[in-house]
């Protein structure tokens, strides 16, 4: 028997006023897989996280993770949102806190842990994101990569099921998306739940178990990211990567 689908996305509609955002998204996302979601910007990727976070509400459809409905505004609303460890592209960390702080917020706060044993995890976290030497280091003195990585320590204090990226990199100088990208390999190879929305597409094509190109509110094609690479099924994925691999 297969294992039952980590996140459900079925028929998700999403408008802005008038304005289809989404349109009609379906997308399974099974335990232990990568999927990364390319596509040009303005089509819809980041709004489709936020709407699986229940930060945005859905006009039609429905969206399912680890079997519960997610929606906005929803009573198990807060529920979901414990089993997602969501990283933003522009850090949002706390800069009167220290990285360790940063860290132990939401298990201390959210979820009422004792102290002790998060910050014994909020380290060993910080040591897996290669940051142990930076413990007491406030956002102001780190890097931007430094701060990305912090942010996925944050991300995985809570011990989420599924960890969502809305294009990671994106903020960074080009020296220091390497260090993030290594992390979030290593997570890969750890068998973590993954939904990653990313310009990197030579990363995805590594590491990610299938790649989803998006345009215009909907899912284009879907494949094993290397064979979608070589050899692009729609000629509006053809087009897109062939600019973007030209660069």
């Amino acid at each position: 028997m297969t294992a039952s689908p980590m996140l459900r996305i079925d028929g998700l509609v999403k408008r802005y006023g008038a304005h289809t955002v989404l349109d009609g998204v379906s997308l399974d996302v099974s335990p232990g897989e990568v999927v990364c979601i390319i596509g040009p910007s303005g089509t819809g990727k980041s709004t489709l996280l936020r709407c699986v976070n229940g930060l945005d509400d859905i006009q039609g459809g429905e969206i399912t993770v680890a079997g519960m409905p997610a929606r906005a505004h929803s009573k198990g609303i807060l529920e979901v949102r414990k089993r997602i460890g969501m990283i933003f592209q522009s850090f949002n960390l706390y800069p009167h806190l220290t990285a360790l702080q940063n860290v132990m917020l939401a298990p201390v706060v959210v979820h009422g842990e004792k102290r002790s044993t998060v910050e014994e995890r909020a380290r060993a976290l910080l040591a897996k994101v290669r940051l142990s030497h930076r413990f007491d280091a406030y956002p102001g003195q780190l890097s931007g990569g430094e701060q990305q990585r912090v942010a996925i320590a944050r991300a995985l204090a809570t011990n989420p099921g599924l960890l969502m990226f809305d294009e990671p990199t994106s903020a960074l100088d080009p020296e220091t998306v390497g260090e993030v990208l290594a992390v979030m390999r290593d997570l890969a190879k750890e068998g973590r739940t993954m939904l990653v929305v990313t310009h990197e597409i030579r990363f995805a094509a590594d590491v990610g178990t299938r790649m989803v190109f998006m345009d215009q509110g909907k899912i284009v094609e879907s494949g094993d990211p290397r064979e979608m690479l070589a050899d692009p099924k729609t000629p509006r994925a053809r087009a897109f990567l062939q600019s973007v691999m030209a660069h």
